[in-house]
């Protein structure tokens, strides 16, 4: 099983009333919280670790999790409010606003952790959950803990607007990370933000030299690449209609995972000897699926039967 671990809360996207006024509608997302279910949807083991609220919008990423095939039997269920987010979208693409103040997922805590079986092949973590305490140290301490004994991939998905103010302890958090990782994923600007100007790949090899085996890269509607210590694999987008980019990378993670567990390579060994035709079918499956997100509203991952 391939655990995701980090955020689940309520996208509000804007949209029209009948009667033509402005409005939001509540939509189950978080950029961890739809790589799990994009896990699933696409056919592979997943299960998902959060703090997980008992209210309504809780049971609704709940149900929604579940309806996807995802395990939710390690998530930390309690009482406390669920986090939302308000998306306004400028050609596309969105920019959030976060109401996260003492919520089931930010409150998450070092005895919420849950104890990992054998039964899980790698662990995912990401997102806003690595930015604000107590949840990012706990995030931090469970992939601390687990990366000696299974798989870790990490993609910060970073948000400036959210990090504002915190970016010094943000940036070392997500150093530590990367270096324990054995998957890293980065967007483009991702990889800027953390290693400054310069060529991708260049770039991406100095993340390599910290730890990690392979680095995975989005340039946006151009596609993606797969950077190792001897291979540098790139795969273009397909060419589609977007309607937003609300869970573009987190659905191109899933399909990456995805593909490394239909090849036999979620284990530390086989990752160190993947084939360049193992990193094509990744980036492929991951732009593929990536591509029939960013087509519809909203984070609503392809099921493999539209594959």
């Amino acid at each position: 099983m391939i655990l995701s671990c980090g955020e689940a809360l309520i996208d509000m996207l804007p949209r029209r009333s009948t009667e033509g006024e402005a409005a939001f509608a509540p939509y189950a997302g978080g950029a961890v919280f739809n790589t799990a279910m994009a896990l699933g949807r696409l056919g592979a083991p997943s299960g998902f670790f959060s703090g997980l609220s008992n209210d309504m919008l809780g049971e609704i990423l709940a149900d929604t999790l579940k309806a996807s095939n995802v395990d939710i039997s390690h998530c930390a269920r309690s009482d406390r409010p669920t986090t939302v987010a308000f998306v306004k979208l400028v050609n596309g693409q969105a920019t959030y606003a976060f109401y996260d103040e003492g919520t089931a997922g930010r409150m998450l805590a070092l005895e919420d952790l849950p104890v990992l079986g054998d039964e899980i092949d790698a662990v995912f973590v990401g997102g806003i959950c690595l930015v604000n305490d107590p949840a990012a140290s706990t995030y931090e301490a469970l992939q601390a803990r687990e990366a000696p004994l299974r798989v870790t991939m990490i993609d910060p998905n970073i948000r400036p607007g959210f990090i504002a103010g915190k970016e010094v302890a943000y940036r070392a958090r997500i150093e530590r990370m990367v270096a324990r990782a054995d998957i890293v994923k980065l967007s483009d600007e991702d990889l800027h933000w953390l290693a400054g100007d310069g060529d991708l790949v260049t770039l991406a090899r100095g993340i390599l030299a910290k730890g990690p085996t392979v680095v995975f890269i989005t340039e946006g509607a151009s596609g993606a690449r797969a950077v190792t210590a001897t291979q540098d694999r790139f795969v273009t987008a397909q060419t589609v209609e977007v309607v937003d980019t609300v869970g573009a990378g987190d659905t191109f993670n899933a399909g990456v995972l995805a593909a490394l567990h239909q090849a036999g390579a979620l284990s530390k060994a086989r990752l160190a000897r993947l084939s360049d035709a193992e990193l094509d079918a990744a980036l492929s499956l991951g732009t593929r699926a990536a591509a029939i997100t960013v087509s519809r509203a909203g984070a609503n991952p392809p099921w493999a039967s539209e594959l």
